[in-house]
């Protein structure tokens, strides 16, 4: 997937949501040995590492595509840090989509999802927290990129 999203868009950050990338670690690891899991040097020479190789081999395969995110600054990373606002679009766009069943055309299906969109973004609140300083830092970042239009 990331092989075939470099292809097409070759300029592309490539993020792994930390947050999911803790889950699946942690995933192999009982509750009381979670709290021990702090750094992935330390952990996977120590014993548990032994015993939890998997979570090791998690974030390895994984790593190239988290530490981009420590290339942004505290407060950019407070507004990055996760997909789920992505993961929220796209499960909506999934039901949508699977109680429609079917599409005549490409055209309905494109309108159904248009429409779809603006409902969603109609329920959005106010900008996340830090949003400001984390645009300026894109525009800086991907100034060759970067686009705001004004209302």
């Amino acid at each position: 997937m990331d092989e075939a999203l470099g292809a097409v868009f070759p300029v592309t950050t490539l993020q792994t949501c930390i947050v999911h990338l803790i889950r699946n670690g942690l995933d192999y690891a009982s509750w009381k040995d979670r709290k021990a899991l702090a750094e992935l040097e330390a952990f996977e020479q120590g014993p548990r590492g032994a015993k939890f190789r998997t979570v090791a081999m998690a974030w390895r395969r994984a790593w190239d595509d988290v530490i981009p995110f420590f290339a942004f600054p505290p407060p950019v990373r407070k507004v990055i840090y996760t997909t789920n606002a992505i993961e929220s679009i796209n499960s909506r766009l999934r039901k949508i989509i699977k109680t429609r069943g079917h599409f005549p055309s490409d055209d309905a299906a494109t309108k159904l999802i248009w429409l779809a969109l603006r409902n969603i973004t109609a329920d959005w609140g106010p900008a996340a927290h830090d949003w400001k300083v984390a645009m300026n830092r894109f525009a800086i970042l991907y100034a060759d990129r970067f686009t705001q239009t004004t209302a």
